[in-house]
């Protein structure tokens, strides 16, 4: 397969410009993989904005806590609304679930709505219209809160928002770019072995100063 066509902006592109591999795309690497690998990677550069599962309330809290959660703060963004959305549309869960947590696809229209509500609450508007800082204090609040959230134990609600969301994140081509995965193994593999060997298609992190 032929590598895909991208202008020079849109090569080795890492959310919010960020990383420590400069000038690493993965995409180089699409030759390599089978067809069906290749077609489910590449359509997680632009997947269709059409939404099958968030209402259009539910998306706009939904986005705000994924941007919280993983620090998308400037853009380019992973599109993991969008990737979290077709998920559950299709309910590809991870097949188990904490007890006395509901089905995901409910629980997370429960939790995104209990957001909202401490939000409103608190602030007299809906969490997508905060501040940043505003936002992130109420996520952190379910994250310490240690026991009970809504009526549901605030661990497992914080491990379903991460789960999916960090699934969405790292299944995306941007973040391979910004942590130097240069994509599936099949049916190429790897050969090199031992403590920092590399590949020869593989480059070393270069952290940006300071970092």
């Amino acid at each position: 397969m032929p590598r895909p066509f991208r202008v020079p902006s849109r090569r080795a592109v890492t959310p919010g410009s960020r990383g420590g591999f400069p000038g690493f795309d993965v995409l180089d690497q699409v030759g390599h993989w089978d067809d069906v690998t290749a077609g489910v990677v590449l359509a997680r550069l632009d997947p269709q904005p059409d939404y099958s599962f968030f209402t259009p309330a539910e998306q706009a809290v939904a986005d705000a806590l994924f941007d919280q959660l993983l620090g998308q703060d400037r853009e380019p963004k992973v599109p993991v609304l969008l990737l979290v959305d077709r998920r559950l549309a299709l309910d590809e869960t991870d097949g188990w679930r904490y007890e006395g947590m509901p089905e995901d696809r409910d629980a997370w229209r429960i939790t995104l709505a209990a957001l909202d509500d401490d939000a409103r609450s608190t602030h007299g508007a809906s969490f997508h219209a905060l501040e940043g800082p505003d936002q992130a204090a109420l996520v952190q609040a379910v994250q310490q809160a240690g026991g009970s959230w809504h009526g549901l134990a605030a661990s497992h609600v914080w491990s379903l928002w991460t789960r999916y969301a960090c699934a969405a994140f790292y299944s995306h081509p941007w973040a391979w770019n910004e942590i130097g995965f240069s994509g599936p193994a099949y049916p190429r593999g790897y050969k090199s072995r031992g403590p920092n060997g590399l590949e020869s298609w593989e480059i070393r992190h270069a952290p940006p100063p300071g970092g």
